[in-house]
C-alpha cells in the first residue's frame, strides 16, 4: 500500500524471515467479510513487484524512537521518517524452556509438531482458541487428551450450544476429505538440515493462515482414526519429567473409554501432566495453545511506549503510537480508540490485513497533511473461518462480549447441518453466530449495522419456513 502510495520513496521491510506471508485468493463476500488464502512467498517477488521496497532480512535489535532509528541484529543502522511496527505476537507457552512442550503458531512450528507426532501415542493439548480446536479435529491415530478452561470447546468463538452442535464431529471415525488448499511453502535451502528440534518461541515465525494445517500430514502411530477426551474447567498445575513422576509416587490414568473413569496407567511416558483437577496423564508431549502475547519486546526497552492490558503497543483511531512517527499494526497493537458497538479487536488474520492496510492510508494521510477517516471495516466484528468443515461466520458481540445480562440469545439447530444464534438487545441484532452453508451472513450483517428494531418480528426472526432476506433486502 505504501509503495503505491510513495512510488519515488524508499521503504524498507525488515523481516527476520527469508519468506514473507502474502494474502492470495481474496474474495470480498460482504461489507465487511472476506475470505483469503495465507501464502508464503519469496521476498524477491515483492521486491521485483514494487521497485522502491527492499527487503532487509535481519531481525531488529533495537529501537531509537527519540533518534528516528532503527538497529538490526547485522549490526547495521537505518534512519525513519514514518515506522510502522508489525512484529505480530508470539505463542504464549505454559511453561518455558520446556523441550516437551510445543507452541504453535507459525509455519515452523507446526513442522516441528509434525515431526514429533508421527513418533506420538498420546498428546495433551492445552488451550481453546482457534488452533487448538483446528489441532484437535485434524489430528489422526494418536490419543489426545485436551484440557480446556471452560465448561465447553471453542469458547473463542462458540458458545456452549455451538460446542454441542459441534462435539459429534470431533467422536465421528469416519472423514470427509478436505478440498485441496492451495498453500505453498518456501524454505531456505538447507534450512530443513539444521537443527529444528524445537521451534523455539523466541524465534519467531509468522504466524499460521487460517488453514494452516492443510498439507501437513498431522497423523501419529496407531491405526484408529479419532480418539479424543476432553478435561474440562481445569488447567495445567504442573510437568513431571519421567523421573520426577517416579518419585511422586502417584498413579496417572490411562486413556478414558466411554462411560467409565479412566483405570491406572502402568505404561512409562515421557512426561506427565499434573492437571488442577488433580487427574495426571503421562504423555509424548504437550501442545500449548493457549494464545498468543503481543511481541514488543526489541521495541520497548529505552522507548517510553503506552501499552495496553494486553501487552500490546496503544495506538489510537490512526493506528499511531504514543510516540512521534510511530505506527503499529495488526497483532503487535492494542487498539485504544472508542471502538463502534459492534467492533471489538481479536488477534486473527482479518484484522491484521485491515489494520495493516488502514495504517499504510494513515501514514500516507499524515505525512500529505490529509484528513482520513475511519476504515469500514471496524464497524463490525466480522470474520468467517472453517471448523470441522464447516464453514463458520462470527458477526459483532457474537458471544455477547460486553453485554452484561441485559441480551436474550435466540437459536436455530439442525443437528449435522446447521447453528444459527443471534444476541439481541432491546430488539436490535447485536451479534451472530453462523455454522453451516446458512447464506445469512449478508442479511444479519445489514442488520447489526442499520441496528433496525426488529421487536415485532420476535421468534419469527429464525423461522426456517421464512425467507429473511426477502423481508430485509
Amino acid at each position: 500500500k505504501l509503495a503505491m502510495e510513495f512510488p519515488s520513496e524508499d521503504i524498507f521491510l525488515m523481516t527476520a524471515s527469508p519468506v514473507i506471508k502474502a494474502v492470495t485468493n481474496f474474495k470480498q463476500v460482504s461489507k465487511t467479510l472476506e475470505e483469503f488464502d495465507v501464502e508464503e512467498q519469496p521476498s524477491s517477488l515483492l521486491e521485483k513487484r514494487y521497485p522502491n521496497i527492499k527487503v532487509i532480512q535481519s531481525g531488529v535489535k533495537q529501537l531509537k524512537s527519540d533518534e528516528h532509528k532503527i538497529f538490526t541484529e547485522d549490526g547495521k543502522e537505518y534512519t525513519y521518517e514514518k515506522l510502522c511496527l508489525c512484529a505480530g505476537a508470539k505463542p504464549k507457552l505454559i511453561f518455558e524452556g520446556n523441550p516437551y512442550v510445543l507452541g504453535i503458531r507459525d509455519t515452523d512450528s507446526a513442522q516441528a509438531f509434525q515431526k514429533n507426532l508421527a513418533q506420538a501415542e498420546r498428546i495433551v493439548v492445552v488451550g481453546n482458541g482457534g488452533i487448538a480446536l483446528e489441532l484437535v479435529y485434524e489430528i489422526q491415530g494418536c490419543e489426545v487428551i485436551w484440557a480446556i478452561k471452560d465448561k465447553a470447546i471453542g469458547n473463542t468463538f462458540f458458545d456452549a450450544g455451538a460446542a454441542e452442535f459441534l462435539i459429534p464431529k470431533l467422536t465421528a471415525e469416519k472423514r470427509e476429505t478436505p478440498i485441496e488448499c492451495k498453500r505453498t511453502k518456501y524454505t531456505m535451502e538447507g534450512s530443513e538440515e539444521k537443527d529444528r528440534r524445537v521451534a523455539a518461541s523466541d524465534k519467531l515465525g509468522s504466524a499460521l493462515g487460517p488453514d494452516w494445517h492443510e498439507g501437513l500430514h498431522l497423523k501419529g502411530t496407531k491405526e484408529f482414526s479419532h480418539k479424543v477426551h476432553i478435561e474440562i474447567l481445569c488447567e495445567v498445575k504442573k510437568i513431571h519429567s519421567q523421573q520426577e513422576f517416579i518419585q511422586l509416587q502417584r498413579t496417572s490414568l490411562t486413556f478414558p473409554k466411554e462411560e467409565k473413569n479412566a483405570e491406572p496407567d502402568d505404561v512409562l511416558w515421557p512426561v506427565y501432566v499434573e492437571l488442577t483437577n488433580g487427574k495426571i496423564y503421562g504423555c509424548d508431549f504437550i501442545v500449548s495453545a493457549t494464545g498468543v502475547v503481543p511481541n514488543t519486546k526489541p521495541f520497548i526497552d529505552g522507548n517510553n511506549f503506552a501499552v495496553g492490558e494486553d501487552g500490546g503497543l496503544k495506538v489510537d483511531k490512526h493506528m499511531h503510537t504514543s510516540l512521534p512517527d510511530i505506527y503499529a499494526a495488526g497483532d503487535i497493537c492494542t487498539a485504544s480508540w472508542e471502538p463502534s458497538p459492534v467492533w471489538h479487536q481479536m488477534r486473527l488474520w482479518t484484522q491484521a490485513r485491515q489494520m495493516g492496510w488502514y495504517a499504510a492510508k494513515c501514514m500516507a494521510a499524515d505525512t500529505l497533511g490529509e484528513p482520513i477517516d475511519m476504515d469500514f471495516s471496524f464497524e463490525l466484528f466480522a470474520h468467517v473461518t472453517k471448523f470441522f468443515n464447516y464453514k463458520v461466520v462470527v458477526l459483532g458481540k457474537y458471544n455477547a462480549q460486553g453485554l452484561g445480562f441485559d441480551h436474550e440469545l435466540m437459536l436455530r439447530c439442525t443437528k449435522g447441518q446447521e447453528y444459527v444464534k443471534v444476541v439481541m438487545q432491546n430488539g436490535r441484532m447485536m451479534g451472530a453466530v453462523l455454522i453451516g452453508e446458512t447464506d445469512l451472513e449478508e442479511t444479519f450483517e445489514n442488520l447489526i449495522l442499520n441496528q433496525m428494531d426488529l421487536s415485532a418480528y420476535g421468534e419469527d426472526l429464525l423461522n426456517p419456513d421464512i425467507d429473511i432476506e426477502d423481508y430485509f433486502d
